[in-house]
């Protein structure tokens, strides 16, 4: 079931082969409102209520990436219980042509698992 939080309402399957589910430790981006952000991170829970995750602010991701590559301090992932009020949307994170997704970016610059940060 797909739950549009903008309308309240569940959305119709578009694929009904392959319905979206999130499971326990995949890769997301979290797109959130009032205020505006976005959090890429490692999904804990998914619930009526909200999110659980562990993650980064989308806007830091590059510099974080950075800096763990280059022995440098950097904040943590932090984890994060986002209620379902403020979610707009949240996507798996995944490769799109030639971009690759923000894990597979972030284990070629620091040859480390995202999973284990």
């Amino acid at each position: 079931m797909i739950f549009d939080s903008k309308t309240g309402r569940d959305c119709a399957r578009i694929d009904q082969q392959k319905p979206m589910r999130f499971e326990t430790g995949d890769c997301v981006v979290a797109i959130l409102q009032n205020p505006r952000e976005k959090i890429f991170g490692i999904l804990d829970e998914i619930s009526s209520a909200g999110v659980s995750l562990r993650g980064v602010d989308l806007d830091y991701f590059d510099d974080w990436s950075r800096a763990i590559a280059s022995g440098e301090p950097y904040l943590a992932m932090s984890d994060s219980f986002i209620p379902m009020w403020r979610v707009e949307k949240i996507s798996r994170d995944g490769s799109s042509g030639d971009s690759a997704s923000l894990q597979a970016q972030f284990e070629a610059r620091t040859n480390m698992d995202l999973r284990r940060m």
